[in-house]
Formats: C-alpha cells, sequence, structure tokens
C-alpha cells in the first residue's frame, strides 16, 4: 500500500506526497538534525530546529529560511473527512445526532452537572441501541429532544454550558 501525506508548509501551502516520491528523494543526513537534498540537480541544506512529533508539527530551516510545517498521514486525514479532529471533544458545547434515529431515553437533565464518559441519552437507530456520552465535564444548558422523538443527522440534542 502506498501511503500518502498531506503536508502543510507556513500555513499556506499544502502539498500532497506520496510513499513512491518520499523514497526518491535523494537525501542524506549529515548529524543528527541536519541533512542534505538534492533536487532538480539544486543542493539544500536543511535542519530540523524543533519538533512535536506527537503532533506532527516541526520547525524546518532550509539555507537560510525557516519554514513551520505540519505533516497529516492517511489516518489524520480519514479523521478530518469525518469531520473530527484530535482534542476537539474537550471544546464540544453541543452535541447532534450522529445519525437519524429514535430518542429511547434520556438519562440527564437540564442544570445537571455531568463528567467525561457519563450516559447522557439512548438513541436507537437502525434496530442498535447507541448511547451518547458526554465528551467532557460541564453542566447541561439545555435539552432539544424528548424520549420518542425522531431525530435527523445533526439535529441538535443537548447543550452544554
Amino acid at each position: 500500500m502506498n501511503a500518502t501525506y498531506k503536508v502543510k508548509v507556513n500555513k499556506d501551502f499544502e502539498y500532497t506526497i506520496d510513499q513512491e516520491e518520499v523514497s526518491k528523494t535523494d537525501i542524506i543526513q549529515t548529524s543528527d538534525s541536519k541533512f542534505h537534498l538534492l533536487d532538480k540537480n539544486k543542493s539544500y541544506h536543511s535542519e530540523i530546529i524543533q519538533s512535536d512529533f506527537n503532533n506532527k508539527k516541526y520547525s524546518i530551516k532550509v539555507n537560510s529560511n525557516t519554514y513551520e510545517v505540519d505533516i497529516a498521514d492517511s489516518l489524520d486525514m480519514m479523521i478530518a473527512e469525518m469531520g473530527f479532529s484530535v482534542g476537539a471533544s474537550k471544546q464540544v458545547n453541543s452535541i447532534k445526532s450522529p445519525m437519524p434515529g429514535l430518542i429511547i431515553d434520556i438519562q440527564v437533565a437540564v442544570g445537571q452537572t455531568v463528567e467525561e464518559e457519563d450516559y447522557l441519552l439512548v438513541l436507537e437507530a437502525m434496530k442498535m441501541e447507541n448511547i451518547i456520552t458526554s465528551p467532557r465535564a460541564g453542566t447541561i444548558k439545555s435539552i432539544e429532544v424528548a424520549k420518542g422523538d425522531a431525530v435527523d443527522k445533526g439535529k441538535l440534542l443537548i447543550e452544554f454550558e
């Protein structure tokens, strides 16, 4: 399988690079953080100045210019395509229905304080009961559905204060 990467440079320029292109690159590591690169008969000296491996963010100096580089692999791209992002669940102020279905139980009330992963409600969809849990600790501001309501995908269910 040929891995694909989305590379964003200085938050302005975006490139898609696959594993085959990476393997064809003429690059030599000259020290722990320095590299020498040949591309189209041009020589480039590069150095990784700062790296955040877990978040795939790097500060790279090429010749005398410094660039901020973000790298997304196929999993990162799939997560973004599905509308999710790493760490975003902690900022959630509302919960919307992930699919059409029927509200069969509501386990919280307005004003109630909940913790992350507490059960909020049960949504029946495709003959399966889906328990919707709290993405963060907080207080329930409003409940926009009632037991027995049919909901469409994207319908607002619960808001947090």
